[in-house]
């Protein structure tokens, strides 16, 4: 028997179809890094709980700063994140924010998925951060079911790793044997030939990350802590960051090393690379990133100054910050 909804013979139709007859579907878009941005999710540091103890914290620089008392407080997060939203607000990009879980950390919404082409893919994260996930029911309500993917449980991934770059999805990994040994090892190998499988027109290139649990300064904990392509043609880029000085060097050779700002280990430290780009043209970055923001502007970028060092003290800043969903 034909389904009725609102008065309305379906047939054949499914009610999805129907549904989004009356309300159109978010259609996904994102090959690049730095095309255009339309629409985006952007974390929240509301409610965001108490000061972590040493053994929860999820990154080493986080536990160095609730060691040291010098913890980021929610107040200022919040500013950091208004004065980001303020940005977005300036170039007409529309702005997603989660629902506010009470007392929890929801700040680096990059972590708990990421999009390319036209697919939203639930990251499988620390089992402790899949309430997030369900906080942004209400924006994945907009798009096609079938265009959100969980990847299988064996498959370990995060959007901080995962960089779509045209024909191109860059990767970073680590494969080691110790890889469950460090909570800072996010996206492992069958992640990898879990994107090839899904993208069979693309070419995945993965990069092995230098890991550490303890020293924030020996650790990449996705690629977007060591590397960012920027523009059409430049990236930022930080040697020790690789575990592997020959992927490393296939970067530079990539971009061309007149084209790449290479950034030193306390630069990295400070996430120097972990910028956002709302066009080829606009890159939003730390006002403190003096040396970076000055060689951008050289470059002929416009560089929109946000604070964010507060936020950075857990070892994430800009991108990571954001679920990009729509570029031109």
């Amino acid at each position: 028997m034909p389904l009725k909804l609102w008065g309305f013979s379906l047939g054949p139709i499914t009610v999805f179809e129907k549904l989004n007859s009356f309300f159109p579907m978010m259609e996904l878009h994102i090959i690049d890094e730095t095309a255009p941005l339309k629409a985006v999710v952007l974390g929240t540091a509301e409610s965001c709980g108490p000061v972590p103890k040493p053994e929860a914290a999820y990154d080493p620089k986080s536990l160095e700063h609730i060691r040291n008392g010098t913890y980021p407080k929610e107040e200022d997060m919040i500013n950091e994140m208004d004065a980001f939203a303020a940005v977005f607000k300036k170039h007409g990009v529309t702005v997603y924010r989660p629902e506010v879980i009470q007392n929890c950390n929801q700040i680096f919404s990059r972590d708990i998925a990421f999009v390319i082409e036209d697919k939203l893919f639930h990251s499988n994260i620390l089992p402790d951060r899949e309430q997030e996930f369900e906080a942004i029911g209400h924006i994945l309500k907009q798009i096609d079911p079938n265009k959100v993917i969980r990847p299988p449980e064996e498959v370990h991934i995060e959007g901080g790793d995962v960089m779509p770059y045209h024909e191109y999805i860059f990767v970073g990994t680590y494969t080691g044997a110790d890889y469950s040994d460090y909570i800072t090892a996010r996206t492992n190998k069958e992640a990898v030939t879990y994107l090839q499988e899904q993208f069979p027109h693309k070419i995945v290139k993965s990069f092995e990350l230098r890991k550490s649990n303890t020293n924030a300064k020996e650790n990449a904990l996705h690629l977007d802590c060591c590397f960012q392509p920027v523009g059409k043609d430049k990236a930022i880029l930080h040697k020790n960051g690789f575990l592997v000085e020959e992927e490393y060097q296939w970067l530079m050779d990539f971009f061309g090393k007149e084209n790449v700002f290479e950034i030193t280990k306390d630069e990295m430290y400070q996430m120097f690379s972990n910028v956002f780009s709302i066009s080829p043209e606009v890159v939003v970055s730390e006002k403190k990133f003096i040396r970076l923001n000055q060689w951008l502007r050289s470059q002929d970028f416009k560089v929109e100054e946000v604070p964010y060092s507060e936020i950075a003290k857990q070892e994430g800043l800009l991108r990571c910050s954001t679920l990009p969903l729509i570029r031109e």
